[in-house]
């Protein structure tokens, strides 16, 4: 994650950071990925179905029942090892996962473990009672999908009216005090709407907006050729940066975030260092404690039937399965040679990327998207838009 509004418009500072001895399990939310000990954050697909029929799903989820989710009772016992094991969030995704009926006996039972629960959902079956209990059990964050304004959106999640259900969600949501933001996986389709989203983030009084860079997997990888171009994406760069100064120069500050794309957080400091050196200088040591990806080291995923995977978008691969294993041992288990490596990926990366000035706060950007594309997890992430002259080792 990039937090444009927290590197761009100066809304943490590294000494916010410090004070917190960047120990995740002392950090505030909105600082974790600032964190030196790199607990994972875990992505929890808990059920694969979805009652809608997104184009570009990355677990290619329907609506139908999927046979070996793990069980309520395999559940805690996976959510117990996470909680000593030290991962501060426990994030619930899916497919739909609030069209699991377990889901607040869940949430409930890791937030009781000191974890901070929080819900990627589409938002059209939130109601006020299941608010009303997201509430109560004490959710961190209610991530709504939305890929556009109504057309867009609709025609993306393949349901007429998902727009206004997601949006009578959203609202609840805030109407009940729980903190609710939009998710915007971005594409050519879409591009287009991304000054409406900023209009809505204001005109709906939503404070939070993560900017998702496409990822090629599951019905997603379809639209590799409909992903930006490097020029396309950096324009795009520019007019969130300058759309969230905006708000916060209103008085409206907003927390948004990009999210997929590491090559985002040197495109940022590039910028300021024209615009602001001093701020550039601040924002190079907060990229390099935020470290880049950090799929297979501080994020991780397990999925609806208990398989462990570098990240939520890579499923392709297993690490093992919590219903063998705990998730605490699968993880730091380094005789798997591809988990051993993602803690490291300097000496194995390949390309402009071996060799790139930026590697310590990239992270070698996203492998799943490189292997989708070359078929070589090591080789560059297609996706990085910085020039050869902008990664070259400074004179």
């Amino acid at each position: 994650m990039i937090g444009i509004s927290k590197l761009y418009c100066g809304a943490v500072e590294p000494g916010d950071v410090l004070r917190y001895h960047r120990e995740s399990g002392m950090l505030p939310s909105h600082m974790l990925q600032f964190s030196k000990d790199k607990k994972p954050v875990v992505v929890w697909n808990m059920s694969r179905r979805c009652n809608l029929h997104c184009i570009h799903c990355y677990s290619s989820s329907q609506d139908r029942l999927y046979p070996d989710e793990l069980t309520t009772e395999e559940a805690k016992a996976m959510i117990e090892d996470l909680a000593a094991f030290g991962a501060p969030v426990l994030l619930f995704s899916g497919g739909e996962p609030v069209m699991r009926p377990d889901l607040p006996e869940l949430a409930q039972f890791a937030v009781s473990r000191g974890m901070r629960a929080v819900i990627s959902t589409n938002g059209t079956l939130i109601t006020e009672e299941k608010a009303k209990i997201f509430r109560e059990i004490g959710l961190s964050y209610v991530g709504v999908s939305l890929d556009g304004m109504e057309a867009t959106h609709d025609r993306f999640r393949g349901v007429a009216g998902a727009f206004a259900a997601a949006m009578k969600g959203i609202r609840i949501c805030r109407e009940m005090g729980i903190k609710v933001g939009v998710r915007f996986t971005i594409n050519r389709y879409n591009v287009a709407d991304v000054p409406a989203i900023f209009d809505l983030l204001e005109t709906e009084n939503i404070p939070r907006c993560c900017f998702y860079h496409l990822v090629y997997s599951g019905r997603g990888s379809k639209l590799v050729e409909e992903d930006l171009s490097h020029a396309e994406t950096r324009a795009l760069l520019d007019l969130i940066m300058d759309r969230t100064r905006d708000l916060f120069s209103r008085g409206i500050p907003k927390e948004v975030l990009t999210v997929d794309n590491h090559a985002d957080g040197p495109y940022v400091y590039l910028r300021l260092l024209k615009e602001d050196p001093k701020r550039a200088a601040e924002v190079q040591e907060l990229l390099k404690m935020n470290e880049g990806n950090s799929s297979g080291h501080g994020i991780g995923c397990i999925s609806w039937d208990g398989e462990v995977h570098p990240d939520q978008f890579w499923r392709g691969i297993s690490f093992g399965n919590v219903r063998k294993r705990p998730f605490s041992e699968i993880w730091t288990d380094m005789t798997h040679p591809l988990l051993a490596k993602l803690k490291d990926k300097r000496p194995h990366l390949k390309g402009r990327c071996a060799t790139c000035r930026w590697l310590d706060v990239c992270g070698g950007n996203f492998r799943a998207r490189a292997e989708a594309v070359t078929g070589d997890v090591w080789s560059p992430d297609p996706a990085c838009y910085l020039t050869d002259g902008e990664i070259a080792a400074e004179q």
